[in-house]
């Protein structure tokens, strides 16, 4: 059934607010977690374009909450602010920027990440050739910054729009990690081109300097040479999370079986931090907008 049933939601923003969740995101990143280990022996830890949280909020709980006694460290960087999160230092600033590189070094005392994450999207605009590109780009962005503040060894995690040149970008990243695979967990959406580029054991290039200018190795330096022809290289795809369990396109029954109680509607569990619509809304509450019809 479709969405407009009274007695039918999507199961995963359902258990996110049971669980306390910011946003059904948060699945995602536990199951790619359940499939790469990406936490094992992670102390410090970038979470990138972080708003409103729910990476951030996982990460806090796995890293933190669930290892009392040993230290974690987490940064949250993003232009918009969020609500606090225990362990999570929030900057707020453009990743494209060194000074951000070098405010997050600095939390970490001269130290560098263990593993960077990346769950940012800009707004789609349903055409897809240009949502990929746009993607793209904020991908490299993130991979930019990550190549300031991440360990030799370490990991990097970022949403990924997979289409037909999905090849170029993988290869670039194959340059800095011995292993970069392309994974979908169960919690996104079969329908959506979502994906998720998981690059493990991090280690630059003989002779790279990082640099904000340009993220990328000179077309020269690099081997392109699969990427034509027969030899076109197929990127590594795995899918995540229990394959049984809840269809992320699908949706169910809210009223249970043993019960023939209604479901009650749960609050967000983090409202919008100083939304752009408030104003508007104080406004309305005093009958101060303009009519529409004038």
């Amino acid at each position: 059934m479709g969405r407009s049933s009274k007695d039918k939601r999507d199961v995963y923003y359902r258990l996110a607010k049971e669980g306390g969740w910011r946003a059904r995101s948060a699945f995602k990143l536990l199951q790619l977690n359940e499939q790469f280990n990406l936490f094992d022996g992670v102390s410090k830890v970038v979470d990138l374009c972080a708003a409103p949280g729910s990476w951030s909020q996982v990460l806090s709980k796995k890293l933190i909450g669930e290892r009392p006694g040993q230290s974690g460290k987490i940064v949250a960087v993003d232009l918009q602010a969020m609500a606090p999160l225990p362990g999570v230092i929030q900057i707020q600033g453009d990743i494209t920027n060194v000074g951000t590189a070098k405010k997050i070094i600095s939390h970490f005392e001269g130290e560098y990440a263990d593993l960077v994450v990346c769950d940012g999207a800009p707004d789609v605009t349903g055409l897809h050739d240009l949502d990929e590109f746009i993607q793209g780009q904020l991908l490299l962005a993130a991979f930019n910054i990550t190549t300031h503040v991440l360990k030799p060894g370490g990991n990097f995690v970022a949403k990924i729009f997979r289409g037909k040149d999905v090849d170029l970008l993988w290869s670039q990243l194959s340059l800095f990690f011995k292993s970069v695979v392309i994974a979908k967990p169960s919690s996104s959406r079969s329908s959506s081109i979502e994906s998720f580029i998981v690059c493990q054991n991090y280690c630059q290039p003989e002779g790279y300097k990082p640099t904000m200018a340009n993220p990328l190795l000179k077309a020269e330096d690099a081997d392109f040479s699969k990427l034509s022809g027969a030899n076109r290289v197929l990127v590594p795809f795995v899918a995540c999370g229990d394959l049984s369990s809840f269809d992320s396109d699908m949706n169910y029954p809210l009223k249970s079986d043993k019960s023939e109680c209604e479901y009650k509607s749960l609050p967000p569990t983090q409202g919008p931090i100083n939304p752009p619509y408030e104003k508007a809304c104080e406004l309305r509450k005093k009958n101060l907008l303009p009519d529409e019809a004038t």
